[in-house]
Order: structure tokens, then sequence, then C-alpha cells
């Protein structure tokens, strides 16, 4: 995938056909409807799963007076979709959200309730834990952790901004918030709760609100924050 500039992804997203993805249960004899091939059909006997934008299908259902169904609606006027993850040498578990351009890299673990918004990079055998966010064109390098519900602020606009960069072998703690533009150097440890509001060294340990530098990372800090290669197979 050819990584995409903020210009690039905010074209992207204002050209974009705006869509309301729908999966629509239907029972109803459709063997003479003929359908536009955006729709994708399932059907036997009386009874139907339709799957497609609700702005293409509502016109039909209407035209031929079907009443008897029940739309499941996924998002209105959507103009990113969903990140198509098979075939990704990666982990990823269920309830993740992880929008179209978005590249992740071998053996990275994205776990449940994860949101990755468009442009973020994830580097090799990196894991995004529960509910952490990483907003638009975050960039997380190899062997590093966003604990649990941490929030990697996103920069789509201004186009001028700078996104939030974290390094490798980066530990950033549970609940913990990296603001715009900020820049974590390799092998930082940034402690849970801690709010970030401007860069971190290589290897410092920074916490608080705001994080400042508790100390340097020492023998005892890179012991207690090694990361487990097994939770990282495939």
């Amino acid at each position: 995938m050819t990584k995409m500039g903020a210009e690039e992804i905010i074209n992207y997203i204002g050209n974009a056909k705006k869509i309301t993805p729908v999966k629509v249960y239907l029972q109803a004899e459709i063997s003479g409807i003929e359908f536009p091939e955006e729709v994708s059909v399932f059907h036997s006997n009386d009874l139907a799963i339709l799957i497609g934008d609700y702005q293409v299908i509502q016109p039909i259902l209407k035209a031929h007076n079907l009443t008897n169904y029940y739309v499941e609606t996924a998002a209105q006027n959507s103009a990113v979709p969903m990140l198509d993850i098979k075939g990704i040498d990666a982990r990823i578990e269920p309830g993740a959200i992880i929008r179209d351009q978005v590249t992740i890299g071998h053996n990275a673990v994205i776990m449940m309730g994860a949101i990755i918004n468009i442009g973020a990079e994830i580097g090799d055998r990196s894991m995004i834990d529960m509910g952490a966010v990483l907003g638009g064109r975050a960039i997380v390098g190899q062997d590093s952790h966003i604990g649990a519900n941490a929030v990697l602020a996103g920069v789509i606009e201004p186009a001028s901004a700078q996104p939030v960069r974290i390094g490798n072998h980066v530990i950033v703690g549970a609940n913990a918030v990296v603001l715009e533009g900020v820049q974590v150097g390799d092998g930082a440890v940034i402690g849970a709760g801690a709010v970030v509001t401007k860069d971190v060294a290589a290897n410092e340990v920074v916490a608080g609100i705001p994080a400042k530098q508790l100390k340097i990372k020492d023998q005892k800090t890179t012991d207690k924050t090694k990361l487990e290669s097994n939770l990282r197979k495939l």
C-alpha cells in the first residue's frame, strides 16, 4: 500500500462516494428482480439477504413494494470503508475497528475494541491493546506496546500538522494520551494515565499530567516492560 500524506487523505475522503452500508433481511420472492452488480444477493425460496448501499437498495424495495424486511445499518454516508484484513500477516482480534489505508506490520497484534483511523501505521510485532485509539496518521514503530485505552491523537486537519510518532521498543501505559505532533523516541516508557504534551527522548521514562521525566530507563525498567514474543506468534 502506498502511504498517503495529509492532503491525499483529505482528498480521498472528500472525493469518496459516500455510502450507507447495510444488510437487509428480506422475506419475499425476488427471483424476478434484477439487482445491480454492487448489491450482493443471497436467497433461497422466499428468504433473502441483500448487502450493499442503502441508497441503491431502498429504491428497489420501494419499486417492488417489498415491505417485510429488516435493515441492519453499519454507517451513514461513510467516506472510508473498513480495511480488508484478510491476508494481513498479523493477529487481529474481534471487535477491532480498522479503517482503510492503515498499514499493519508482520506479527503485529490488534486487540479487541482497538480503533485505528485512516493513514495510521503499525510496525512489526507491535501490540495495540484493548480499546486503544490510534488517530489519523498516527505512527507506531516496531516492537512497541500501546496500552489499553491509550490515545495517540490523530492529525488529518490541518494538513500542515505533524502526526504522533512512536518509536521502536516503546511502552505506552494504559489510559495514556499522546497529543498531536509529539515524537516519542526509541525505548521510551510512558506511564499509565500520562498526558504527553511534548517530545519524549529515547529511553526516557515519563509520567504525570503533563508528563515529565522520571528517569532514564535502567535495567530494572527494561525487565519490567519486556515484551512477550509468544503473544505475537501466528
